[in-house]
């Protein structure tokens, strides 16, 4: 909600993002940030936005409620605080869900690897004069062929993917 206000204020302001940022004294990507929801404005910074914006601050976190100066900045950073813990979980989740992607794809890699040792290259015995068969060969052998190599490359780039992925303490 913090973000959609921050973007609908701006340009109900006529102000573009390089400008607040200006007025602000901070870089641009930075107020992009807080417009797509990947970051928050600490405390400070919101109290400056709402002077840049002429919006009060209980307005940018959608709130319309008087209440005095030192209970308006404990609520401005407990929703800070709650907005933050959201950002946090919401990275760990896409964390977590990278991490099983890339666990996935060594699982298939390594069983596609025990296939093709199964099958120990079939289309070696088969019989060429057929063009159905010759083109079917073909195709696996290519298959075979392409996997061999590039399997390996994509194993170890998903198992430095994982380790990189993993919870840290």
């Amino acid at each position: 909600m913090l973000n959609e206000n921050i973007k609908a204020i701006r340009k109900a302001k006529g102000l573009s993002q390089q400008e607040l940022a200006v007025k602000l004294n901070i870089v641009r990507q930075t107020v992009s940030k807080w417009e797509q929801g990947l970051s928050v404005p600490d405390a400070d910074l919101l109290i400056a936005l709402s002077q840049a914006l002429e919006t009060p601050v209980s307005t940018l976190l959608g709130e319309t409620v008087m209440e005095s100066e030192a209970d308006r900045l404990q609520a401005i950073s407990e929703k800070l605080e709650v907005i933050n813990l959201q950002l946090a979980q919401r990275k760990t989740m896409r964390r977590a869900i990278i991490r099983w992607l890339l666990i996935s794809i060594c699982a298939m890699i390594l069983v596609m690897f025990a296939a093709l040792i199964i099958v120990n290259s079939p289309y070696l015995g088969w019989d060429y004069s057929d063009p159905e068969t010759a083109v079917l060969g073909v195709a696996f052998h290519a298959f075979e062929w392409l996997f061999v190599r590039v399997a390996p490359v994509i194993l170890i780039a998903a198992l430095i993917g994982v380790f990189f992925t993993r919870k840290k303490d």
